[in-house]
């Protein structure tokens, strides 16, 4: 079921950022990675282990570091960053024991991360098509 609602909840947030025209902006995704990162620690701060916080900070700092790289080079980046946070998630808690994560929350977030980097892939494809169209169409007459 967790995994259901975090599928549901990625497509949701997609819908609604498409619909109301935040995913124009290119900072939308890559702040998504950040917050989806972010959750790790927070559960290290719940837990009370100084040790894991330091491990789950550093690894957000590389979700962080692909999500600004991404942000400033291009989304696939963004797209596969997510899309790692998701098996990320699947492997967690064979990498690292944190208290404070529910038992619930690897299953629900990364269906929500993998939700959000096909979707996010989807757009990326969906807008290359369609400048290829345009640039076609465009092209003199020979």
């Amino acid at each position: 079921m967790p995994a259901l609602i975090g599928i549901a909840l990625s497509l949701a947030v997609a819908v609604l950022g498409r619909r109301a025209g935040f995913d124009r902006d290119r900072a939308f995704y890559a702040t998504i990675t950040i917050v989806v990162a972010s959750y790790y620690v927070l559960f290290a701060v719940v837990g009370g282990s100084t040790p894991v916080l330091v491990v789950e900070t550093m690894v957000m700092a590389l979700f962080v570091a692909a999500a600004v790289v991404g942000f400033r080079s291009g989304a696939w980046l963004i797209a596969g960053a997510l899309a790692a946070h998701g098996v990320f998630d699947a492997v967690h808690g064979q990498l690292l024991t944190n208290p404070g994560v529910p038992a619930w929350w690897p299953a629900f977030c990364g269906a929500y991360d993998l939700g959000a980097a096909v979707w996010l892939a989807a757009l990326l494809r969906h807008d290359m098509r369609r400048r290829t169209r345009l640039s076609a169409s465009c092209a003199p007459a020979r």
